[in-house]
């Protein structure tokens, strides 16, 4: 059975990589192999996207899922580490604590003892001989409950130690290696902790979906390090331009997203073109020759939140406003109250 389904799961994935025109080099075959098995939720999720959407497998898109899939495998292997450390912390606090409570039994029975035998008649050398004991083993008491306090502290700085690696390994899972902003998990959690928090307080809530206007030229001219140059650029400009509680993320390839809480789709819109123009004044400067390479223009699409609008929904509904402003000329902003937005035909983006 195994084997039949293996062999059905390698059928499906080469027929998606051919129909994808995706290279059938091994990485990439291991990719769809494991979007065809229902493997790694967050890469699969992006794949399907794309499939849905009919939008091509560039080489930089099969890189970043690449490195998001072996980002994951990073961060499981250091959660799993650090999540051992812990059991073995938690198990070494317990034996500790284990034998202090034995200890205190034991001085407990010690006095127990020497509170009756003081009930009787005893010699001076007896009575001297009994607080010799007792003095012995409060002593010794002292020192292993000292000992304890020392180990127990050791142990919590240990697992303080711990879960600062695992908020770096956390954080690490939630921001995309190139540009240092929110990855696409990180964007998926957002939006729908934001849509929740519009939803109970009433407020307005709109989102951002910004795509590079031609950016496989710039690969296909300058090449990759360049192309990445202008993802970072472009990050940079959307991060410097919203809010701290708003959500700046690369959702995929040369697309971005920005989760723009408390804002109208009309107010959105105006912090869009703001952004539309910063891009645009900056000039790509080639880092190894010192060239001017020109302008980097971007296309976005608002949409605000409706009520009992799901996430889906609302991302598909930006989506549309982009690729509207992609068809208007690019280098624009659309936003879902714009006349634009009706009269032009997506298919034709």
């Amino acid at each position: 059975m195994r084997s039949e389904r293996e062999q059905a799961l390698a059928k499906t994935t080469l027929a998606l990589m051919a129909e994808c025109d995706v290279p059938p080099v091994p990485e990439n075959y291991e990719l769809f192999y494991a979007y065809a098995a229902g493997e790694n939720p967050s890469v699969a999720r992006v794949i399907g996207d794309m499939l849905v959407t009919r939008r091509p497998f560039t080489p930089a898109i099969l890189q970043e899922l690449r490195d998001r899939s072996s980002s994951r495998e990073r961060a499981e292997r250091a959660m799993g580490a650090i999540g051992a450390n812990v059991t073995t912390q938690i198990d070494e606090v317990i034996a500790k604590l284990e034998a202090a409570s034995k200890g205190a039994e034991d001085y407990g029975h010690t006095l127990s003892a020497a509170r009756g035998e003081l009930g009787g008649a005893h010699s001076p050398d007896e009575l001297r001989k009994l607080v010799s004991n007792m003095i012995s083993a409060t002593k010794e008491m002292e020192t292993k409950t000292h000992t304890l306090e020392r180990e127990l502290h050791a142990s919590s700085q240990q697992v303080t130690d711990l879960k600062t690696q695992l908020e770096s390994v956390r954080k690490e899972s939630l921001t995309d290696p190139l540009t240092g902003i929110a990855n696409r998990k990180a964007f998926d959690n957002e939006l729908n902790a934001a849509i929740n928090e519009a939803r109970t307080n009433t407020q307005k809530l709109s989102l951002f979906m910004c795509d590079i206007d031609k950016f496989k030229l710039f690969n296909d001219t300058w090449g990759h390090q360049t192309g990445d140059q202008v993802l970072r650029l472009v990050a940079n400009c959307l991060s410097e331009n919203v809010k701290g509680r708003d959500t700046v993320a690369r959702f995929g390839g040369e697309e971005f997203a920005v989760i723009v809480r408390h804002a109208s789709v009309a107010s959105a819109v105006v912090v869009a073109e703001q952004i539309r123009a910063h891009v645009q004044s900056k000039k790509l400067v080639k880092k190894s020759t010192g060239d001017v390479l020109g302008s980097v223009t971007i296309s976005i699409g608002v949409a605000e939140l409706t009520p009992g609008e799901v996430a889906a929904s609302l991302i598909q509904r930006a989506d549309a406003c982009l690729y509207r402003a992609k068809h208007a000329g690019r280098n624009c902003v659309i936003g879902d109250n714009d006349p634009r937005f009706s009269e032009l035909d997506i298919d034709a983006a």
